[in-house]
C-alpha cells in the first residue's frame, strides 16, 4: 500500500511548483513551494518553531519578530492551541514523527561510506537544508562515538605494545 503511495509522488513534475525569489533562503522557498504562502512565516514554519525543529538562526529570527509583531504572537498562540486540541495536518504528523529522518543507522552506514550516492544525496540535503535538528544531534553523537572508538582503539594497541614487548627483546 506505502509503495503504491510513493509510485504517486513519482510521476509529480516538481519543476512546476518553483517560487524565483532570490531573498528568501532555500527553507522558505520550499516551505512556500509545498504550502503555496507567500509568508516565509506561515503556520508549517511557525508549527516548527513550536516544536523547535528549526535552526537556531532561524528561531531567533522568528523570536524577534514575535517580539516586534502582536499580530504574529495571536497567530502563534492560537496554533498552539489548535496544536493542544489534537488539531493535526498531514505535514504536522509527517514532521511529529519524522517520517523523512534517516534512521541511526543509516547516519551510521553514511559516516562509514556504506551508502549510495543518491541515499548520501538525500540524507545530506535533509540534514544542511531541510536543517532537522534531530538528525543533526543524531549524526553529531555518532561523530563523537567514533572519534572516541579510534582513541580507545589506540589506547588498547599501545597497551598492547607495551605489555608484548618484553618477548620481542633477544
Amino acid at each position: 500500500m506505502i509503495g503504491r503511495k510513493l509510485e504517486s509522488f513519482e510521476s509529480i513534475d516538481y519543476d512546476s511548483f518553483r517560487v524565483d525569489s532570490s531573498s528568501i533562503d532555500r527553507k522558505d522557498r520550499m516551505i512556500q513551494t509545498m504550502t503555496g504562502s507567500q509568508d516565509p512565516l506561515n503556520d508549517p514554519v511557525l508549527l516548527a518553531f513550536l516544536d523547535e525543529s528549526l535552526p537556531e538562526s532561524r528561531m531567533a529570527e522568528i523570536e524577534t519578530r514575535l517580539r516586534n509583531d502582536e499580530a504574529l504572537r495571536e497567530r502563534l498562540q492560537k496554533l498552539s492551541q489548535q496544536h493542544d486540541q489534537g488539531v493535526h495536518s498531514l505535514g504536522e504528523i509527517w514532521r511529529r514523527h519524522r517520517l523523512s529522518c534517516p534512521t541511526r543507522s543509516e547516519l551510521g552506514a553514511m559516516l562509514l561510506e556504506a551508502l549510495s550516492a543518491e541515499q548520501v544525496e538525500f540524507i545530506r540535503m535533509h540534514l544542511e537544508e531541510t536543517g532537522c535538528r534531530y538528525c543533526q544531534a543524531n549524526l553529531e553523537d555518532l561523530k563523537r562515538k567514533a572519534r572516541e572508538a579510534e582513541s580507545d582503539q589506540q589506547t588498547r594497541r599501545q597497551r598492547i605494545f607495551q605489555s608484548s614487548i618484553g618477548y620481542l627483546k633477544d
